[in-house]
């Protein structure tokens, strides 16, 4: 089994070459493969990731515009070869280490599709709003599709690439999120989740979502529950 891990850059010179390291630092039962999209960023983060170039497990490929979040999944999703994918953000907020613990259900025949759940403890969470917004649209989802997942917005989403590219993501933002999970869903496919760490960043620290997200994520899950098979 080959794993592809898909890291989507925009902006973050100062905790990229960090989070990479992590990255490449971590034991996995299985060979991988790193591909990072860099999707325009206007500071350093290009020539920080240059370090990395030199990696036998490390693709980078660079937008030369900024096209958003999903747009940088769907490139490297389509670059890259492996049997599975995981998205890994290289903004600091999740833990490298955790990436093997969704690998085990799919090695032990228990899962296809694995998502890592935070659990938004009061030492992680980013702010009441932000954390009771992620609940509100895993609760729409749940609601919507007659399913129980606990953490909708969850960056770690292990599935199958072929699953993965069949799907048809478009959203060239955020809502990618959303779009993935309602299009999973919708298809009767229930991912399996384990817990994960988490230690949410400010906006001052970097933080890019916003309320207009969340709004967009709902409207995505009500088109996909009405779109017709």
């Amino acid at each position: 089994m080959l794993l592809s891990i898909l890291v989507p850059v925009f902006n973050e010179a100062h905790l990229a070459a960090g989070t990479m390291k992590d990255l490449l630092g971590v034991e996995f039962p299985c060979e991988t493969e790193i591909v990072v999209v860099d999707d325009g960023s206007r500071d350093r983060s290009w020539q920080v990731l240059q370090i990395f170039d030199d990696q036998p497990r490390v693709k980078l490929i660079r937008h030369t515009r900024n096209r958003g979040k999903g747009a940088a999944i769907r490139t490297a999703a389509e670059s890259a070869s492996g049997d599975y994918v995981v998205v890994y953000d290289a903004d600091g907020e999740y833990e490298a280490s955790d990436l093997p613990r969704l690998l085990a259900p799919v090695l032990d025949g228990r899962a296809e599709v694995v998502y890592g759940s935070r659990s938004f403890g009061s030492h992680s969470a980013y702010s009441f709003w932000y954390v009771m917004g992620n609940k509100g649209i895993t609760l729409a989802a749940n609601l919507l599709f007659n399913s129980y997942i606990s953490d909708l917005e969850t960056c770690y989403k292990l599935m199958p690439r072929r699953l993965y590219l069949d799907l048809r993501v478009r959203s060239a933002g955020f809502g990618m999120e959303a779009e993935l999970t309602a299009k999973l869903l919708r298809r009767g496919v229930r991912p399996f989740e384990v817990p994960i760490s988490y230690t949410a960043r400010t906006r001052e620290d970097g933080k890019k979502i916003t309320w207009s997200d969340g709004v967009h994520a709902l409207w995505l899950l009500g088109r996909e529950r009405l779109r017709r098979r």
